[in-house]
């Protein structure tokens, strides 16, 4: 879902979400620090990737491998503006690197040469294209010998749902998911786990209505991460730079001597990786979401007051607040002006919820009557008095924004103003002369590198100018002005070009109505699959949260549709720029001038920065296509296409893989390919979930087997490939299952920390600015011990200097040891005693020669937790199998452990004993336990 900033929003409120992955796998996985510039490459990193994935999770009965589709009508108008700003983006970099190479040579640089690669336009990445075809061919072939190589992918089955299947990738998971969850004999305690990055996996996850569901996915918000302590702006504008500059080809092979070349191939990639950032050989840290705590939080963040008139109903309340964040920001409808995650609106949104429930009448959304023909799945009436309400507090939002703007952009310019003043001034004193050239034809390698390392900055710095709009004049182009009177008359006249008010209501009343019929589109997406492959909302801008009225009075159907072919779908979204991916015959409609539909493709296009700060926040406004236009075009030119690019343009299903080893399995397997041949005239069979494990519908596949690949005749052998169905499920009903144990309860009241609105705030952030909710985001003692030559331990000894490993340290004295005395006992003998300021909360001791006074430091928010992997928590109803562990660890620092010497009712506190090298100590001095 398009919400950038949404994980990084709920882990800073609901912080122990989040837990870390540990990985059983002993082999020494790496950061990748190359950029790969073939196939081939790609393959293997991706083939690399998967096994590091597999070795976390360690998957028993499934493994599920979904690779995006041909995506809803509704997605491609996003893929669209982004693969078009993708191609101008990467324009704009060639050629100012063009520039600055002719400036390298005439000073007499010796550069390394671009080299051309086969990766350089990242919008292969798409379905239909010959890249992920190959990404197809290459990953069957590598289930099938990781099935018949590797013991650990024996007993499992493998499902591929390739770019030839329609779907999303995370939907086609869902819709298989919600397909089991349907089927009779489910085991309701079935652990899920799914990997990515994008927020919409979480509200999948919560859509599900299963509790046992983690999600997997890299640790981005790490202190140690290159990008921990930048705003999410500066984040969002790095990966611009990175999504523009990657891929783009630095290195070739040159006739130099042997030796050099070799350097050049040692190093290169450093060159990379340093302009870039990265660090070489540091290990990928993963974190589990558990979404079963997620719903803990919900239940008490999200709490209604009792009354006799509504029912607590926990799913329905996590149902609305999927809703509710649509409005946040979501791949279907653009974001209202009104709301911004940066500006924490997902508050606003539970604040309005919260206080306006008794007057909406009850919850917005009831999904268990998704399936009525009438709409009776949403409360239309309800859901146009919450944005209303909203929408109250849009001039006072609107009125900070402009405060912060303007606070902004007086410092931004200060400073710019500053910088240029001293560019001049070095100008003046005077510099090396553009017309030097080396002194030397021998050029080393060394010199050459860095040459290429300068080029590379210089070509980072001129992006990141660029980019930035508060440097370059285009702040002067806030038209519409929000917050100051006449606000909407201008956003209607320079959004919408309406002059009158009758034109301005025209417009509002359509908008309400694409709008309103866009947020039933996602809702029923989200839980029940696609309702229309047609449907799209025909606008660039979504209204102001004020002029939603008239919801209520709407009536939406749906037509079902069809999905594009691949290829429809590629002139769908391609610019001009990547008509290369696309057949010949195709490519044709993209950039003849003659062609019916080359409208769809301009080379240049408006972006409407109007109000912006960086460029890649502006709009595209691009024209909508055509469906009807297209289609007629692409069909007259099918029957040009070879065999091999039908194949690509053809739509299949998932790709079933089974392996046998002992008879009994060869028996059920071969078992099943008979019948499934048998039946080859009805088309499929159904599979018995007591045979196979898994409900769905067999077809037999045409043989993909040649006879001299003798490779994958082997791999083969004692492997079936099958294509699968899922069954259309009945009815996913949005309700825990019968008989689903819930894991013990780790939240409470007490976790629940009341946020200030972010237009209330006088900072930047809704989040109280205490140190528990700085500090709550740093990694924990696993991490640190496996990628960390000086891991924090676990018990902290203090006395020796002031902060963290800093100053030359006093000797502890009688009057200051006695201090101590003060600190606040904890009962240790129940677990469940402990309270959220316990977690990790020490006393700082700031020691003088007068007084020794505390100041409150936090050096660990996970608080006490079990040794070994957390996502495996939920096996027990009462976590029986990490609970009843004697030995107690947290994150950096102190160590509560209790043993039986300890009785039921001791307390214990942090060791009064201090470590300072005869008065002379540096830092915290640190005493592992037990010496």
């Amino acid at each position: 879902m398009g919400v950038p900033s949404f994980y990084r929003w709920l882990v800073k409120k609901y912080p122990k979400i989040v837990s870390d992955a540990i990985d059983e796998d002993k082999g020494d996985y790496k950061l990748q620090v190359f950029t790969p510039t073939t196939f081939d490459q790609v393959f293997n990193s991706i083939y690399e990737y998967i096994d590091r994935l597999f070795s976390i999770v360690r998957p028993r009965k499934l493994l599920y491998m979904a690779i995006d589709g041909v995506a809803p009508r509704a997605k491609m108008n996003q893929q669209r503006a982004r693969r078009f700003r993708t191609a101008k983006d990467h324009q704009m970099a060639e050629e100012m690197e063009e520039k600055l190479r002719k400036q390298f040579e005439k000073e007499g640089k010796t550069l390394l040469p671009k080299e051309e690669s086969q990766v350089a336009d990242s919008n292969v990445i798409t379905p239909g294209t010959e890249f992920m075809f190959m990404l197809s061919e290459k990953l069957q072939s590598y289930i099938r010998l990781r099935m018949s190589e590797n013991p650990a992918w024996t007993n499992i089955k493998v499902i591929l749902s390739d770019g030839n299947v329609p779907g999303e990738g995370e939907h086609k998971i869902m819709s298989f998911i919600r397909s089991q969850r349907s089927s009779p004999g489910y085991d309701p305690n079935t652990r899920h786990c799914l990997y990515g990055l994008d927020a919409d996996l979480i509200m999948l996850a919560l859509a599900s209505h299963e509790v046992h569901f983690s999600i997997l996915r890299e640790e981005v918000l790490s202190p140690s991460n290159q990008f921990a302590h930048t705003s999410s702006l500066k984040n969002s504008l790095h990966k611009a730079e990175t999504r523009s500059m990657k891929s783009r080809g630095w290195f070739k092979k040159h006739p130099w001597k042997k030796s050099e070349v070799e350097s050049v191939t040692q190093v290169e990639n450093l060159v990379s990786c340093d302009v870039a950032g990265l660090t070489v050989n540091k290990k990928q840290a993963y974190q589990f979401l558990n979404v079963w705590i997620l719903r803990e939080y919900l239940a008490l963040d999200m709490e209604i007051s009792s009354s006799q008139k509504f029912e607590d109903d926990l799913e329905r309340l996590i149902d609305d607040f999927i809703f509710i964040c649509f409005f946040a920001g979501n791949d279907f409808l653009p974001h209202m002006p009104t709301l911004e995650i940066h500006e924490d609106c997902i508050d606003l949104l539970l604040h309005v919820y919260k206080k306006e429930f008794r007057n909406l009448g009850g919850y917005l959304v009831d999904m268990q009557k998704v399936d009525n023909k009438k709409g009776a799945y949403i409360k239309l009436k309800r859901v146009e008095k919450f944005i209303l309400a909203v929408g109250q507090y849009e001039d006072r939002i609107f009125n900070k924004r402009t405060q912060q703007r303007e606070r902004l952009l007086k410092r931004t310019l200060s400073k710019y103003k500053d910088a240029k003043e001293y560019e001049n001034e070095d100008d003046l004193d005077g510099g090396r002369s553009p017309d030097v050239v080396a002194s030397s034809d021998v050029v080393s390698v060394d010199q050459v590198l860095t040459n290429t390392k300068e080029l590379k900055q210089k070509l980072k710095d001129h992006i990141q100018q660029q980019s930035d709009l508060f440097k370059n004049g285009g702040v002067r182009t806030d038209k519409v002005k929000f917050g100051i009177a006449g606000w909407k008359e201008r956003f209607y006249k320079e959004k919408f070009s309406a002059q009158s008010p009758d034109e301005i209501e025209t417009i509002r009343k359509s908008l309400v109505v694409k709008y309103g019929e866009g947020l039933q589109w996602v809702l029923l997406y989200y839980f029940s699959g696609v309702p229309s492959w047609t449907w799209f909302y025909p606008y660039h801008y979504g209204p102001p949260a004020s002029d939603l009225k008239g919801l209520s009075q709407l009536n939406v159907k749906f037509q079902k549709g069809l999905p594009f072919k691949p290829f429809d779908q590629l002139m769908g979204v391609l610019p001009p720029r990547s008509s290369h991916a696309l057949p010949k015959a195709f490519r044709a409609l993209m950039v003849d001038e003659n062609s019916n539909i080359i409208d769809f493709y301009p080379t240049d296009f408006e972006m409407d920065i109007d109000g912006k700060r960086f460029m890649w926040q502006g709009i595209c406004k691009l024209p909508f296509i055509e469906e009807e236009r297209l289609l007629t075009e692409t069909k007259k030119l099918e029957n040009t296409l070879k065999d091999y690019e039908k194949n690509r343009n053809s739509q299949t299903l998932d790709r079933l893989f089974m392996r046998f080893s002992g008879k009994r399995e060869q028996e059920k397997v071969l078992c099943c390919r008979n019948r499934v041949a048998s039946e080859k005239v009805k088309g499929a069979i159904k599979m018995d979930s007591a045979i196979e494990g898994i409900q769905g519908t067999l077809h037999l596949m045409p043989k993909d087997l040649t006879e001299d690949d003798d490779e994958k005749v082997e791999c083969a052998r004692n492997n079936l490939c099958l294509f699968y169905e899922i069954n259309q499920a009945a009815h996913h009903g949005p309700r825990l299952l019968e008989g689903v144990n819930i894991p013990e309860k780790t939240v409470d009241k007490e976790d629940i920390v009341e946020t200030i609105l972010w237009h209330e705030n006088h900072g930047s952030s809704s989040m109280p600015s205490n140190r528990f909710h700085n500090q709550r985001l740093k990694k924990t003692d696993n991490n640190l011990h496996c990628g960390s030559q000086n891991p924090t331990p676990a018990i902290i000894s203090k006395g020796a200097g002031v902060g963290f490993s800093s100053g030359r340290g006093k000797s502890s004295r009688a009057h200051q040891v006695e201090s101590w005395n003060n600190f606040p006992k904890r009962d240790v003998s129940k677990p469940g005693s402990f309270r959220r300021g316990d977690y990790g909360r020490i006393e700082d001791f700031r020691i003088s020669n007068q007084r020794a006074s505390t100041s409150s430091r936090i050096i660990s928010n996970y608080g006490p937790r079990p040794v070994g992997n957390p996502f495996w928590q939920s096996r027990n109803v009462r976590n029986e199998d990490w609970r009843s562990n004697k030995q107690w660890t947290s994150g950096p620092g102190p160590c509560w452990r209790r043993d039986d010497r300890e009785s039921s009712d001791q307390t214990r506190r942090p060791n009064q004993s201090f470590s300072g090298d005869g008065g002379r100590g540096r830092g915290r001095g640190w005493r592992a336990p037990g010496t």
